[in-house]
């Protein structure tokens, strides 16, 4: 077994801040000029309280920051890996890219959906707020706070949507992994490409040591 070294310990740790640092700024370039946007085209946003418009920025700007951090560090950990450990995660990789290019279009959709159900929730959930807020806004038969009133209704009945789709995709999920549910070998895979290496590494030291017996 591997036991991180004080240099991997400090890279994973410099690649976590970096991916922080990058999450972070991501979401302030996204959040900020949304919010410059908002406050500037509607009069409802604006008459917002500050503390109210500081929370859709931390909305953001928290979730990049945790998903960059953790891709970052994830990255840093898979790029330290030799050996057995390296062989198995390229020969994982190249199975998941032959199963991928066999599925049809349709299937991929649903795969990539699958597989990245939260992003998909919350970016429709996103998407369906901006636009319900425009048209609230442009409506110019409501006072400001009957629009108030309006998108806060528009946002209920969004987020109820989006809790009942979480859970459609949940339960799909779980169907489909009890499915396809197989036994992990991966740490017998491992284990076999380590004694394929020490092998290796005897056969090599033996070739080199026959030489110098010879003499």
């Amino acid at each position: 077994m591997k036991f991180a070294t004080e240099e991997e310990l400090a890279g994973h740790h410099a690649a976590t801040v970096r991916g922080a640092i990058e999450g972070i700024l991501g979401g302030l370039a996204i959040s900020l000029p949304a919010t410059w946007y908002a406050n500037r085209r509607w009069p409802a946003f604006r008459a917002l309280p500050p503390q109210f418009k500081a929370l859709g920025v931390v909305l953001i700007v928290v979730p990049t920051y945790a998903v960059q951090s953790e891709r970052r560090g994830v990255e840093f950990d898979e790029s330290t890996w030799t050996g057995a450990g390296k062989a198995f995660l390229d020969d994982k990789e190249r199975k998941e890219e032959t199963r991928w290019e066999a599925l049809s279009n349709k299937e991929k959709i649903k795969d990539w959906a699958m597989r990245n159900q939260y992003k998909v929730i919350v970016g429709s959930w996103a998407a369906s707020m901006a636009i319900a807020a425009t048209i609230v806004m442009r409506n110019r038969y409501q006072t400001t706070p009957q629009k108030i009133v309006q998108a806060r209704m528009w946002a209920q009945g969004l987020t109820i949507g989006v809790l009942i789709a979480a859970g459609v995709l949940t339960q799909a999920q779980r169907k489909q992994a009890a499915a396809n549910r197989s036994v992990d070998h991966s740490w017998a895979e491992i284990l076999e490409e380590q004694a394929k290496e020490e092998q290796e590494l005897k056969l090599h030291e033996l070739a080199q040591a026959q030489p110098q017996s010879a003499h």
